[in-house]
């Protein structure tokens, strides 16, 4: 038998405000833009521009006890200075024309392949298969799908049949194109493709030949460096010779996609806030370029003095004022909630700027102070995920360049002499010990870790190799050089 009863529970729950002001900051400036001119277009309450001289004053005279409804209020739509514009922090004065800079696009990987494709004077089905070839090609510049695949797509999808010879023999054209190495299968392919392009140009080279060896015999001794191995199996006596070979491989580019030069499109980073050094002040500025000024629609709150002259009793004319509120409330909403996020990348590079003082005068990253998101948090006095919000896809211009927040953000280690220092230091000191070392007998992470411990740094091996792989470097076998 089923029971009714009745419970109360205390619970918490986002306003749609908060929802908003949430997604609105972890927008980036760049992306701002277009999430404002999305809520232009859904809110006809909101428009773009300054506010008029002309204010609105016979909303004054409005009689509030005349209203129909407790819940619609006139008066707070008229009138309120509060909210009528807003200008984005950290605008300058600048001329019209430039608010909007153009940027030249430039030819895709694919436009720049399909167009030298043209040169080959394919029959159109030749073409259509050629096509089929370069579309399969990725953005670093490989095709991985497989051969076999690529038939049955060109039966299903084109109609066309074909085979593996027919598609091996117009793959071996395209990986003529340039850049060089392009439409490779693997890196073994890709390397070798560079080289014979080199050697054909140069007509005999004892290098490049013996690189062409090394990569056709040798590839999997090479990528692990056990070069006394690729000497015995090669019968290669001159050093020299080999030494040059390697360096020869070395200068090519494994990713021919993603070179530059007209190739690939150029992608542009925009600051979301701009610091600048003013002989020992630091003057911290939002890059709102972007953003445009935004006020609530003067056209909806004539439409409300059009409704106090009018017959309140009119049904029709009550549910498209309540409407009109609506709207204007979300454009309140809206423009309320761009201020506060404002106020709040304000607030929180400022404490970064306070916290990193040192390094933002000299942009020494050995200056760096250890900084975690909670030091940031109790400085401004809110969450913990506000500040991470922040730090998240946002970057500040400074003297010394472009820096994402999180770059100033680290643990903090412990040093002999009991300070604390940022990681990021350990980082630099571990880099600057790899680099000068003998690259015939490169440092293991053991010798690394008593390096550092000689210099007052106490971390362990394992901290060492965490290290060493954030930095994007290799064992130390795979450091090894001629």
């Amino acid at each position: 038998m089923q029971k009714l009863s009745l419970s109360q529970t205390l619970g918490q729950k986002l306003s749609p405000q908060q929802i908003q002001f949430i997604k609105l900051l972890q927008v980036p400036t760049a992306e701002l833009d277009t999430r404002v001119e999305e809520e232009l277009e859904l809110n006809p309450a909101l428009e773009e521009g300054r506010e008029e001289p002309e204010q609105v004053s016979e909303a004054d005279d409005y009689d509030e006890a005349e209203s129909p409804t407790d819940d619609l209020n006139v008066e707070d739509y008229l009138g309120d200075d509060d909210y009528s514009g807003y200008k984005m922090q950290g605008d300058g004065s600048y001329d019209d024309e430039d608010k909007e800079m153009p940027i030249a696009m430039q030819a895709s990987l694919n436009d720049q392949l399909e167009m030298q494709l043209g040169y080959l004077g394919l029959d159109s089905r030749s073409e259509t298969i050629a096509k089929q070839l370069i579309g399969s090609i990725e953005s670093d510049g490989y095709i991985r799908r497989e051969l076999d695949a690529i038939v049955n797509d060109l039966a299903f999808s084109q109609n066309i049949e074909t085979d593996i010879e027919e598609l091996e023999e117009l793959l071996g054209q395209i990986q003529q194109f340039d850049p060089p190495g392009i439409a490779a299968r693997n890196l073994q392919e890709c390397l070798l493709i560079q080289l014979q392009r080199k050697l054909e140009d140069l007509e005999e080279d004892p290098v490049l030949q013996a690189a062409i060896e090394i990569i056709e015999h040798c590839f999997d001794e090479f990528t692990k460096k056990h070069y006394d191995k690729i000497v015995r199996k090669l019968n290669i006596d001159d050093q020299e010779l080999l030494k040059d070979a390697v360096a020869a491989i070395v200068k090519l580019n494994p990713k021919p996609g993603g070179v530059s030069g007209g190739i690939v499109k150029t992608q542009y980073l925009i600051p979301d806030f701009i610091l600048s050094n003013n002989n020992g002040k630091m003057d911290l500025t939002l890059n709102s370029r972007n953003a445009p000024e935004l006020r609530v629609s003067q056209s909806y709150s004539d439409m409300f003095k059009a409704y106090d002259k009018s017959d309140k009793k009119d049904k029709k004319l009550k549910e498209t004022v309540s409407f009109v509120k609506q709207k204007l409330d979300a454009a309140k909403w809206f423009i309320d909630a761009i201020k506060q996020r404002q106020n709040t990348l304000l607030r929180t590079m400022e404490a970064i700027v306070k916290y990193q003082y040192e390094f933002f005068l000299e942009g020494d990253e050995t200056k760096l102070r250890p900084m975690i998101l909670k030091d940031i948090a109790n400085e401004i006095q809110m969450d913990i995920s506000t500040v991470s919000r922040v730090a998240n896809s946002k970057s500040v211009q400074t003297d010394f360049g472009i820096f994402p927040l999180k770059y100033f953000f680290s643990e903090g280690i412990s040093t002999a002499s009991g300070e604390d220092v940022s990681s990021r230091e350990v980082k630099n000191v571990l880099a600057e010990f790899i680099n000068n070392e003998d690259k015939k007998k490169p440092l293991s992470d053991d010798k690394l870790e008593k390096a550092l411990k000689a210099k007052g740094y106490n971390i362990a091996r394992r901290t060492v190799a965490k290290y060493r792989e954030q930095l994007n470097i290799p064992v130390a076998r795979l450091r090894k050089e001629l």
